[in-house]
């Protein structure tokens, strides 16, 4: 008997297949290529903290034990260094795990979730695996605009997300507006600050927003591990109040942070010399890369993060595609950001001195082709 089209398998619900899959950024040369100088995902070119490394080394031999499902002396670590109480945080394979999560509970389907122009991307797969309706806002001079994110709620929003710093603009929103955004928010509506660049960011009317959390019942605060040298080990973190603690440990998965990132993460956070010498390092390299791009005429968009976004000529020759072509080939890998709405620029993580010295180099003749 033949089956119908719709019964002949599994099909998945509704609205799955229209999602836009996440596609990371390139991180291989072509063959041939003696030397690759990987820029494309915000990567700490100091590496990981020599702490962290052996912590992990150590779980080796204990591999057959399951991981404490709550991460306890993690979350303690975190608190300690912050001066939290480790009963507001949750610990998540990454930020983007507690990300989807929190879209996963507080959006039915057609809810709305306000998201930002140039916003992470997965965001609005988030809202939409969750049957819910992305917003996005235009943004001015590629920065949030609140007034904008404000004028936008109806009824039917639930979740505003906003990247501060942002990815892949790397621009942020003084924290007085924050609160400003915050305040004309109704009281059901939650705001998700994602604060992934925080540990970047020397600006003195910057807050990642553990202030407002922590007297706020509508908002959250996500960090991670990542940016600062434990991409691999894929830790982030939540700080809640304990009713969106409550809520989101009754759905997450019981044994969602793995042993070894469990140790890493508390030596990586207690290793202060490791992180104050990553910060170091990204600002002397900010500043430094971002004047070189503007002196070959280049547009960068102002970074506090460990990153910066280069727009490129309109002429085909000196495009971004062309400059990323040509770059790839010499062994420098940047991250193409047209899906973010930006099909002319690239974005250019902060490398070792090595490697920001030779993109330039590399640009330099690019550009005088």
């Amino acid at each position: 008997m033949t089956q119908t089209p719709d019964k002949a398998r599994p099909a998945p619900r509704a609205g799955i297949l229209d999602i836009e899959a996440y596609v990371p950024g390139k991180s291989a040369a072509p063959a041939g290529v003696d030397r690759v100088y990987k820029l494309s995902a915000n990567e700490n070119p100091l590496g990981p903290s020599p702490k962290a490394i052996e912590a992990a080394r150590e779980v080796a031999a204990k591999l057959d034990v399951y991981p404490d499902g709550t991460a306890r002396r993690l979350r303690e670590a975190i608190a300690e260094v912050h001066g939290l109480n480790p009963a507001n945080i949750i610990c998540s394979n990454g930020s983007d795990e507690i990300l989807g999560l929190l879209a996963q509970t507080y959006l039915a389907p057609g809810d709305e979730a306000i998201i930002t122009e140039h916003a992470f991307m997965v965001y609005k797969i988030y809202i939409q695996a969750a049957g819910g309706v992305p917003v996005t806002i235009k943004e001015t001079d590629e920065r949030a605009d609140i007034d904008a994110i404000l004028a936008a709620v109806t009824p039917r929003t639930k979740i505003v997300f906003l990247a501060n710093p942002n990815n892949p603009t790397g621009t942020y929103v003084p924290f007085h507006e924050v609160r400003r955004l915050h305040a004309g928010l109704p009281k059901n509506v939650l705001l998700v600050l994602d604060a992934a660049y925080a540990e970047y960011v020397r600006r003195n009317d910057y807050e990642a927003g553990i202030e407002l959390v922590g007297s706020a019942e509508n908002a959250v605060m996500t960090r991670t591990f990542s940016k600062i040298g434990l991409g691999g080990a894929r830790i982030g973190w939540m700080y809640a109040p304990a009713h969106i603690v409550d809520a989101i440990n009754r759905i997450r998965g019981p044994f969602n942070v793995n042993a070894t990132a469990i140790e890493a993460g508390i030596a990586a956070i207690r290793d202060r010399v490791h992180v104050e010498r990553s910060v170091r390092h990204n600002e002397t390299w900010l500043t430094w890369l971002s004047e070189q791009m503007i002196g070959l005429g280049l547009r960068v968009t102002p970074s506090v993060g460990n990153f910066i976004l280069v727009h490129f000529p309109d002429d085909k020759k000196h495009s971004a595609a062309a400059a990323d072509d040509y770059l790839t080939a010499r062994g420098y890998i940047l991250r193409r950001v047209s899906g973010y709405g930006f099909p002319n620029a690239l974005r250019m993580s902060i490398g070792t001195e090595e490697a920001n010295r030779g993109v330039i180099a590399a640009l330099t003749t690019f550009l005088k082709s």
